[in-house]
């Protein structure tokens, strides 16, 4: 995966968060992972199509996801009720699509899919042949996991990449 597609997400993830609640961010170490990602308690998932193709994934705790949503809306949420879950997808569609401005800006048009919400630990999702960057964010006690699975589109291709995802109970 090429690195330059990293900076428009870091730059979106310390707008956006400084934005909606408030707080400066912190980058972890980066690293690279071609396994299968074990999801987070609450994870955020969303296709990218285009000039620039692929998956991103936001992984945190429930503790995590609550604080967020409580700050963007100004109340205390304590439970990943339906509007917690809204609210933390909604969050991601914010970043990503903030990103997606920010890839523009350096000529790569790109559009996303609506956020999907995995809740639950150890949840499986392959991002099959993508290796993924996986950037840690911190801010105040919290932290949350950015994992970008994304490559170029090849020229002749109208396919777009969907993740495989395992263990949520589906049986074929």
């Amino acid at each position: 995966m090429n690195v330059q597609f990293l900076n428009p997400f870091l730059e979106a993830a310390n707008e956006v968060l400084k934005a909606e609640i408030g707080v400066e961010v912190q980058r972890g170490e980066i690293s690279l992972q071609r396994s299968a990602l074990t999801a987070n308690e609450v994870t955020v998932l969303l296709n990218m199509i285009g000039q620039l193709q692929g998956v991103v994934l936001y992984g945190m705790s429930k503790a995590t996801a609550c604080m967020l949503v409580s700050k963007m809306l100004g109340e205390q949420i304590t439970e990943l009720d339906s509007l917690a879950q809204s609210g933390v997808a909604e969050l991601g569609n914010v970043l990503t699509g903030r990103a997606t401005i920010k890839l523009s800006e350096i000529g790569l048009q790109t559009d996303i899919s609506p956020p999907t919400v995995i809740i639950g630990a150890g949840i499986t999702v392959s991002t099959l042949d993508f290796p993924r960057l996986v950037v840690p964010i911190r801010f105040e006690d919290h932290s949350m996991e950015a994992h970008l699975a994304l490559r170029l589109a090849e020229a002749s291709s109208n396919q777009s990449h969907v993740p495989l995802v395992r263990g949520l109970g589906v049986r074929a």
